[in-house]
């Protein structure tokens, strides 16, 4: 009798947890709650997408377009059927592509003819270089010849100078021609093989020009007979001097020998 009243408290536990399991099942809902509107029926539940799993397909009914927003598979040109199927990012690109294309050619023409003009431009420069060098180095007399254009290019410089001196106070013509001359002149003696070249040099580029190259030749035969005049002068100047200065030895002679 003693351990009555635990045994009651014991008994109670179980009893307890039956009632309120009981009275759990009879009012728990069996149907979904929602917070929206809680439906008085299962099969108006709305499908709700779950977030982690794929969506379900649903089906639509499909409607069919207008017979002429479309064309007809018939009239349809392969273009439509590909832009249809493309993305916009695709069109863009295709679209863009011919351009670029374009522009590029454009970019890669202008850049070939730019290179080949420089290139005829390197050409031409480095040809007139040569040209210049190797007619520079015409100029010079041979070795063989023993002439050196230091001391003969000096002798000329100082003959030209002499005829500047000697003209300071003449005309503008004779200033002008007279350096000219004595520097030629000069030239012709000292420098004879080099004053060869450059006149042959001088002739070359008159020969481009038959006016001028014809002139040059009248007027190198008009100074070669004026040469020629100038030499017989001489000498019958020379003959008559001698001459003369023989008739006067002679006569002194006599007014000598007739004096003793």
């Amino acid at each position: 009798m003693a351990f009555r009243p635990l045994f009651l408290k014991r008994a109670a536990l179980p009893m307890a947890a039956v009632v309120t399991a009981a009275a759990t099942t009879v009012a728990y809902p069996r149907n979904a709650l929602h917070a929206e509107s809680p439906p008085s029926d299962t099969h108006n539940i709305r499908y709700r997408k779950p977030i982690y799993d794929d969506p379900r397909p649903t089906k639509q009914q499909p409607r069919s377009p207008p017979s002429s927003s479309l064309p007809s598979p018939s009239n349809r040109t392969p273009n439509t059927w590909s832009s249809s199927n493309q993305t916009p990012s695709e069109i863009l690109i295709s679209r863009l592509a011919p351009r670029i294309r374009r522009a590029r050619f454009f970019v890669h023409d202008y850049t070939a003819a730019a290179e080949d003009r420089l290139n005829s431009a390197l050409t031409s420069f480095f040809r007139l270089e040569n040209n210049f060098t190797d007619t520079i180095a015409s100029l010079a007399p041979a070795p063989s010849t023993g002439e050196q254009l230091l001391p003969g290019s000096l002798y000329v410089l100082v003959a030209a100078m002499a005829g500047t001196i000697i003209t300071r106070n003449r005309n503008i013509l004779l200033r002008g021609s007279m350096p000219v001359a004595l520097g030629v002149g000069a030239g012709w003696i000292v420098l004879p093989y080099t004053m060869r070249n450059v006149s042959d040099l001088i002739w070359g580029w008159e020969k481009r020009v038959p006016f001028v190259a014809e002139n040059h030749l009248r007027a190198r035969s008009a100074v070669i007979e004026g040469g020629k005049v100038a030499r017989q002068a001489g000498r019958e100047i020379g003959v008559g001097v001698e001459r003369l200065m023989g008739d006067m030895r002679k006569g002194v002679e006599g007014w000598v020998g007739q004096g003793r």
